[in-house]
C-alpha cells in the first residue's frame, strides 16, 4: 500500500474542506500540501466527484482512511486523466520523421514510439501500481515539446507555463525551453553560417512570451500573494530541510558520494583513523527523510547541489544557443538538463528519472547512437524503480512488465537500425546483464541470511550505486555524443 495514498486522499480532504488561506498551512497529517496551486485546484476539482464515491474520504482527520471506494476513485482518476497523455504521445509521433524504410507498421518509428512511451514501464508501475499523476502532467509536458516542434511557439510556452505551476520539478527542464524559445522565436531569422542575425531580435515576440509567463502566474500564484501566504507556498515547495537524498538515494552522483563517505568511514574505522563515538550510526543510511553530515568527506549544502547543477547544463545550453539544430537540439539539451538535475540535484526523488527517459524516447527512433543511450538510460532507470514495489505479490508483476517492456525496447531499436553498427557495445551489455544477478541477490538470496536484521538498508544501497553508474554513463554519454555532433557541424559549416 503506498504512502501516496493517503498523500492525496490528503490533498483532497484540505482542499475540499479548507478555504484557500489554509491550504498550505494545514498540517493535521505529515502528508502536507507541497504542490504548486494548480495542482491543488486539481485535487479540490477531483474532490468533487470524490464525495459521490465515498465521502469519508473527505474528512481530514481521518488519517490513513481506506475503502475500495476511495481506492476504485483514485486508480480511475489516474486512468482518465492519462487521456491528455494520449493525445500529447499521438501529437509527438506526429513530429518524428516516419520516412524509414519498414516492411510494416510494427517496424515504423512512429509504431515504434508510441509504443515506447504509452507502455513505459517505469511511468506504469509509479502511476498505475505505487500510485501517483504524472501520466497527464507528463501529457502536458510532451504536448508542449511537439508544440514547439511544430512551431506552434505561444502554445508550447504557455503549456509549459502551466505545467511549472502543477509541478515544479519540471524546473528541471526550464533553461531548455527558455533559450530555445529565446533563440528559435525571438530571433526571426539566422545568418547563413546559422549565426544570429542580431537585427531579427523582435521585442514584440519577447513581450507575448513573457505576458504568457505573467498571466499563468497571476492566476497560480496571485491569490497567495494578495494573502500575502507566498513565502509560505514557497517554503511548502522548497523544504530544503528534507536533507541532500530521499530516504532510498536515487541513483545519482550523490547516491556514489554517500557510499563513498560510507566506505571511507569504514575504512578509517577499521584502521583506526576515526573514533567511533563520534561517528553518528546509520546517518545516511537509517531510511529516514532527514539532515545529515558526512562522516569524511565535505557536507553537501543546498547551494553546492545548485551550483553544481547549474555547471553541468551549461554546456548544453550552450550548444543551443549557438547551434541550435532544430527541434533535434531542443530535445538533447531538454535531457541533458533534465539529467544534470537528476544527477546533482538537491533530495531528488528515484522517479524523477522518468522527465529523462521519456523525451529521450523521441530521439531514440531517430539515431542510432541516441537508441543505445536510450537502451542504457531506461533499463538502469526503470531497475532502479523496482524498490518502490517491495511486496512480495509486487515481485513477479514487476519483473514480467519490466522483462516485456526491456525486450521489447531492444528488439524493436534493433530492427529499427539492424542496418547500422550495434546499439551496445559488450562492456555496455555486460553491465546490463549484471542486473540480473543483483535482483536475485536483493530480492531471494539477502532477506534469507541474517544481515537483513542487522543491515536492512543493503539492497537499496547496491540497487542505487549500481544503477547510479549506469545512469552517470548514459548522461556522459550523451553529452559527449551531443558536443561531437555540434563539433561535426561546425566543421562542415566551414
Amino acid at each position: 500500500y503506498s504512502t501516496d495514498f493517503e498523500v492525496h486522499r490528503n490533498w483532497l480532504a484540505i482542499t475540499h474542506n479548507l478555504p484557500l488561506s489554509q491550504w498550505y498551512y494545514e498540517a493535521t497529517s505529515e502528508w502536507t500540501l507541497d504542490y504548486p496551486p494548480f495542482f491543488a485546484w486539481f485535487e479540490y476539482a477531483l474532490s468533487h466527484v470524490a464525495k459521490y464515491f465515498d465521502p469519508k474520504m473527505l474528512v481530514i482527520e481521518n488519517l490513513n482512511y481506506t475503502s475500495r471506494a476511495t481506492i476504485f476513485f483514485q486508480r480511475f482518476s489516474v486512468i482518465f486523466t492519462d487521456i491528455l497523455f494520449i493525445y500529447a504521445v499521438r501529437e509527438c509521433c506526429r513530429c518524428v520523421n516516419g520516412k524509414r524504410a519498414a516492411k510494416d507498421i510494427l517496424e515504423k518509428p512512429t509504431f515504434i514510439l508510441a509504443v515506447l512511451l504509452l507502455w513505459n514501464f517505469g511511468l506504469l508501475i509509479v502511476d498505475h501500481i505505487h500510485f501517483q499523476y504524472n501520466g497527464f502532467l507528463f501529457g502536458l509536458m510532451l504536448l508542449s515539446v511537439a508544440r514547439l516542434c511544430q512551431k506552434r511557439y505561444l502554445e508550447g510556452a504557455f503549456l509549459f507555463a502551466v505545467l511549472l505551476h502543477f509541478k515544479h520539478i519540471y524546473m528541471y527542464v526550464a533553461p531548455a525551453y527558455g533559450i530555445y524559445l529565446l533563440r528559435s522565436y525571438c530571433f526571426t531569422a539566422n545568418n547563413a553560417d546559422g549565426s544570429l542575425k542580431w537585427r531579427s531580435f523582435s521585442f514584440l515576440h519577447v513581450t507575448l512570451l513573457g505576458l504568457i509567463v505573467c498571466l499563468v502566474s497571476a492566476l497560480s500564484l496571485g491569490p497567495f500573494i494578495v494573502l500575502g501566504q507566498l513565502p509560505q507556498v514557497i517554503s511548502r515547495l522548497f523544504p530544503f530541510k528534507r536533507g541532500l537524498c530521499h530516504a532510498y538515494w536515487a541513483p545519482n552522483f550523490w547516491a556514489l558520494y554517500n557510499a563513498m563517505d560510507k566506505a571511507l568511514t569504514i575504512f578509517g574505522l577499521k584502521c583506526n583513523f576515526l573514533d567511533p563515538i563520534k561517528i553518528p550510526k546509520a546517518s545516511m543510511t537509517g531510511g529516514l527523510v532527514q539532515e545529515f553530515q558526512h562522516t569524511v568527506l565535505p557536507s553537501v549544502t543546498p547551494l553546492a547541489t545548485l551550483l553544481c547543477t547549474f555547471i553541468s547544463i551549461l554546456p548544453s545550453v550552450f550548444c543551443l544557443w549557438f547551434k541550435p539544430q532544430g527541434p533535434r537540439g531542443f530535445l538533447q539539451c531538454l535531457v541533458l538538463c533534465a539529467l544534470s538535475s537528476f544527477m546533482f540535484g538537491w533530495h531528488v526523488h528515484e522517479k524523477a528519472i522518468l522527465l529523462a527517459i521519456l523525451p529521450l524516447s523521441l530521439l531514440s527512433v531517430q539515431r542510432a547512437k541516441d537508441a543505445g543511450i536510450y537502451l542504457i538510460l531506461t533499463t538502469t532507470g526503470h531497475f532502479s524503480l523496482f524498490p518502490l514495489l517491495f511486496t512480495p505479490p509486487e515481485l513477479p508483476i514487476k519483473i514480467l512488465l519490466m522483462l516485456l517492456f526491456t525486450v521489447y525496447s531492444f528488439s524493436s531499436l534493433k530492427s529499427l537500425f539492424r542496418r547500422e553498427r550495434p546499439l551496445l557495445n559488450w562492456l555496455e551489455t555486460i553491465y546490463l546483464v549484471q542486473l540480473v544477478p543483483l535482483e536475485i541477490f536483493c530480492e531471494i538470496i539477502f532477506p534469507l541470511t541474517p544481515w537483513k536484521r542487522h543491515f536492512p538498508f543493503v539492497p537499496l544501497l547496491l540497487t542505487s550505486v549500481y544503477c547510479a553508474l549506469g545512469v552517470t554513463y548514459a548522461w556522459l554519454k550523451l553529452y559527449v555524443s551531443v558536443l561531437t555532433e555540434r563539433i561535426s557541424v561546425r566543421q562542415k559549416a566551414e
